[in-house]
């Protein structure tokens, strides 16, 4: 199937007499008729449910559309986003561990590597993912487990160049993990570029409504674990905690994910709801839609933006002038996303008094809805972050994030041009 009509027929996949919409499995636990069947299910020996924390056949159901989506061989949803990107280096890293992420990733996701994983004794390497391979690969240690990026950062909204870093982790035996939350599987999918594990915030455009949050990783199934015994352990030699099963012998292209539901959902208790699920796999029937009608909007209004006397400059990949233009045509030949970047003339207080006199863009700490949305992440999203840090994430103090929702195109820039008669 063309991925349009994955959208609405992968996942659940109704039998005779069952409901054709997705049902939503509201329960905590499952019943079985012999305490023996039970047993082989907590040892992984058979598949099944027994309780929603690790697994719930509402929320395995929408994981496999994102799969498929994604190309990958398997997947599991997570409670956020954030939980998805904690859970894809945490499978693979432990205390005295070390790996490497792009610096222009998302404030929440850079406090989590450079701070609270710290404090799991897991190091994170910042870069500029914009420095050449060979200066990357020196960066590279006998401990380094992954290599991580934004398909599309944010909010600097910058392009990755996927094959190079899939490259440069390759070389390196580890794996490339790729947050595709911005440009989505519809715009881009970084497996068919090397990338091995790619996560999501469904609570962006897969939900695509502002109503539910939520994670997913999805994983490849083509980075082979086994081929690095000494150096992916959790995965290739027994887990005591399961009877000492070895999930690479056991779960072959599964293993990843496997691990991943089997240890760290069983005992961090990530679980997305199977409510948040429900609406998320709403959300992806018109994400086809929506992606396009997000990208023809944003590039008018960054060819709006772009020609505005009062703006200082944009950043869109969708304008030939970007620096990123190329990338963007190689990755995401029919549109990145709806997010855009911009600074105003007069640096942060007119940046403010802008934002405040818009009267349809609404101030939200929001980005990728369907409903236009704007904030400045200086003062919001990334407020936590020194300075120095702003500077080493390529975030001016007077970067506005547009998320140019899917309204009439007209309408919006009309809010602008009033908002920017105030200023």
């Amino acid at each position: 199937m063309n991925i349009e009509t994955k959208c609405l027929h992968e996942g659940w996949k109704p039998q005779q007499g069952e409901a054709r919409q997705l049902p939503v499995y509201q329960s905590t636990t499952f019943k079985y008729d012999t305490s023996d069947y039970m047993g082989r299910l907590f040892d992984l020996e058979e598949s099944g449910y027994f309780y929603t924390r690790l697994q719930n056949p509402t929320n395995d159901r929408v994981a496999e559309k994102i799969c498929a989506l994604e190309g990958g061989a398997a997947a599991m949803l997570t409670s956020s986003g954030q939980a998805a990107n904690f859970y894809a280096i945490f499978n693979i890293c432990e205390a005295g561990d070390h790996f490497i992420a792009s610096s222009s990733i998302y404030g929440g996701t850079f406090n989590l590597f450079g701070t609270t994983m710290k404090k799991m004794g897991i190091e994170c390497t910042f870069i500029d993912q914009n420095m050449p391979a060979e200066e990357i690969e020196k960066l590279i240690r006998p401990n380094t487990k992954a290599l991580f990026g934004e398909t599309i950062t944010n909010p600097t909204v910058n392009i990755l160049d996927l094959e190079k870093f899939a490259d440069i982790a390759h070389k390196a035996g580890i794996p490339f993990i790729v947050d595709n939350t911005f440009a989505t599987p519809i715009n881009c999918r970084p497996f068919e570029w090397g990338a091995d594990i790619v996560t999501h915030s469904t609570t962006k455009y897969i939900d695509g409504h502002g109503i539910s949050v939520g994670g997913c990783i999805v994983d490849s199934g083509n980075f082979d674990w086994s081929k690095y015994p000494d150096k992916f352990p959790g995965l290739t030699t027994p887990d005591d905690s399961y009877h000492g099963v070895t999930y690479t012998e056991r779960f072959g292209k599964g293993a990843y994910i496997t691990k991943a539901t089997a240890q760290l959902m069983r005992d961090l208790g990530s679980i997305q709801s199977p409510q948040n699920a429900f609406y998320i796999n709403i959300g992806l029937e018109t994400l086809h839609l929506r992606m396009k009608q997000h990208c023809e909007n944003a590039q008018k209004i960054a060819e709006f933006l772009s020609a505005h006397e009062k703006v200082a400059w944009v950043n869109y990949a969708g304008l030939e002038t970007d620096k990123y233009h190329d990338l963007a045509v190689k990755y995401c030949p029919n549109g990145t996303c709806g997010v855009l970047a911009f600074g105003i003339k007069g640096g942060r207080d007119k940046s403010i008094k802008f934002m405040d006199s818009l009267e349809l863009c609404a101030i939200a700490t929001h980005v990728a809805d369907s409903k236009t949305c704007l904030l400045h992440p200086a003062s919001h999203t990334h407020r936590q972050m020194t300075d120095e840090q702003l500077k080493e994430a390529g975030i001016a103090p007077d970067l506005i994030r547009l998320s140019v929702g899917i309204e009439n195109a007209d309408d919006l820039i009309n809010d602008l041009k009033q908002a920017f008669d105030k200023i």
